[in-house]
């Protein structure tokens, strides 16, 4: 099988999962990655250019040491997401609050010197991203069509609020982190799959 008929059953594989549906506001910044409008006036992402962007995502990632490679998101869906990314890959997670200094105030207890930082959403995710910014640590985020992405590295153009949607950049971002440090061959499966990776809705959440 060529490398298009991987992609093509890869893309087939996670439309569905509507990590190409953004939101009713475009910015400059994410114009190059948005190829129309639904008929709910949804910006629609370029998959193709989602799966490039992870695949370049994950040869950055392969270069640094694993373990200073920093995974932050204060967005509750991407908890598990992160979560799952950092046991496969041994990525540092920091879920939750980002607090002020982490990168930038050697006296806190907390202070952390990562080789690069990650990020679900460069809006949620704003103190992450100033201080990796001021601290001259590379930054990679997922960036939804409304985000400004001014101060990224890297973008990975795709939908980060959906459950899915972001169980399964993390996931792809998983294996292609595998398959580029030589743990997983190109057509081999990763042990979990996109649901593994998947933050649960409790009850409770449904019926609120």
């Amino acid at each position: 099988m060529s490398n298009q008929d991987d992609l093509e059953g890869i893309e087939k594989k996670i439309l569905s999962t509507g990590i190409r549906v953004g939101t009713q506001v475009k910015t400059k910044f994410m114009m190059p990655f948005i190829t129309k409008a639904n008929p709910e006036g949804l910006y629609i992402i370029d998959i193709k250019k989602t799966i490039e962007r992870i695949q370049v995502a994950a040869k950055f990632i392969s270069r640094m040491d694993i373990a200073k490679v920093l995974v932050c998101s204060a967005r509750e869906y991407a908890s598990v997401p992160v979560e799952k990314f950092c046991e496969v890959t041994s990525a540092t997670k920091m879920l939750g609050r980002f607090m002020p200094g982490t990168l930038t105030n050697p006296l806190l207890p907390y202070y952390t010197e990562p080789q690069l930082i990650f990020v679900s959403d460069p809006q949620t995710d704003a103190q992450a991203v100033i201080e990796a910014t001021n601290a001259g640590i590379p930054v990679i985020g997922i960036s939804n069509t409304d985000n400004v992405t001014s101060k990224l590295d890297l973008i990975i153009p795709a939908n980060n609020r959906g459950r899915k949607s972001l169980a399964t950049i993390y996931w792809l971002l998983a294996k292609e982190v595998l398959i580029q440090k030589g743990k997983l061959k190109e057509d081999e499966s990763l042990d979990y799959q996109i649901d593994d990776f998947e933050t649960k809705i409790t009850e409770e959440e449904v019926i609120g």
